[in-house]
């Protein structure tokens, strides 16, 4: 990757040189922006940080690489009792037992 950081540094410096290829880079700088929301810059920004980076996010007033999300809830526990189920977010400890509603596991073939 130190090769292309070399290159992307030296765009720059190629002036008026770089000229005929305005155009085409302005037509793909606002295509991505419009079908993804991100400029390339941002693209760039975000795979270097592995946050969400986003000029539109700027635009907002807020910052501009997004904190990472939170971890999702844990997922209900649920086992079945006598007409309905019981679900809750952590198993419950039943003390070395079997689950209380299932039958007993089939013997290993």
């Amino acid at each position: 990757m130190r090769p292309l950081h070399a290159a992307l540094l030296l765009f720059p410096l190629a002036g008026c040189a770089l000229e005929p290829l305005a155009g085409p880079a302005l037509v793909a700088g606002a295509g991505s922006l419009v079908l993804t929301g991100r400029t390339p810059i941002d693209h760039v920004a975000s795979l270097a940080t592995g946050r969400d980076c986003s000029a539109v996010r700027l635009e907002r007033g807020e910052s501009w690489c997004a904190d990472a999300p939170p971890p999702p809830p844990p997922l209900p526990f649920c086992t079945r009792s006598l007409g309905r189920a019981d679900c809750w977010t952590a198993p419950p400890a039943i003390g070395g037992r079997g689950q209380w509603a299932d039958p007993p596991a089939p013997p290993p073939r």
